[in-house]
């Protein structure tokens, strides 16, 4: 499954990450771990103290890799507008769900300030860089000077979460679908509206 080139810190970390992503904290135990990794009990007590140092590391990870997959959309060129749409538009496992925002709904993780920490921040950073992408938009005349850059880029991260869900719920990407058509439709430049 795993790279021969890949250290077992790395395939520990990697397939706490996968484990997190499917099961949650509770169902992530550290024998499912171990079979992933295909590491001994050993390896993972050598290079880990625990399960709970080894779900931060895996979380610290995913938070990372999604920071690096949404900067690269948020940094490419184009106008605001076209930098949210590509952000929105882009391809996701949607039927998955968000490795990041499924941790909020973890009760493990939530209780524990260490692990929320890397949720919290890195949904923090999004909602940042969402912001200041809107309030380049605003100050280039691209939206109705009405909106909030706060207020949408929370708007923004509610309707991918929540995309999330309503598919996970349905068991179809329609309803994730729909919803990133309609925040597209409202944010549509006032140049285009009309």
């Amino acid at each position: 499954m795993y790279s021969v080139f890949m250290s077992t810190p790395d395939r520990l970390i990697e397939a706490t990450q996968e484990l997190l992503w499917e099961r949650g904290y509770v169902g992530t135990s550290p024998k499912a771990i171990q079979q992933r990794a295909d590491a001994g009990q050993g390896s993972m007590y050598h290079h880990f103290s625990g399960k709970p140092e080894l779900a931060l590391a895996a979380i610290r990870r995913t938070s990372a890799e999604m920071r690096e997959t949404a900067g690269r959309t948020f940094d490419s060129p184009g106008s605001a507008y076209e930098r949210v749409s590509r952000y929105l538009l882009r391809e996701r496992d949607v039927l998955r769900g968000c490795p990041v925002g499924r941790l909020t709904m973890d009760p493990d993780v939530i209780v524990s300030d260490e692990l929320r920490s890397p949720v919290d921040e890195t949904i923090g950073w999004l909602r940042g860089r969402l912001a200041a992408i809107v309030q380049e938009g605003l100050d280039r005349g691209e939206f109705a000077h009405t909106l909030v850059p706060d207020d949408i880029a929370a708007t923004i991260v509610a309707t991918v979460q929540g995309g999330y869900v309503l598919a996970r719920a349905a068991g179809s990407t329609d309803a994730f679908d729909a919803a990133v058509r309609g925040l597209l439709t409202l944010l549509a430049p006032a140049t285009d509206a009309g």
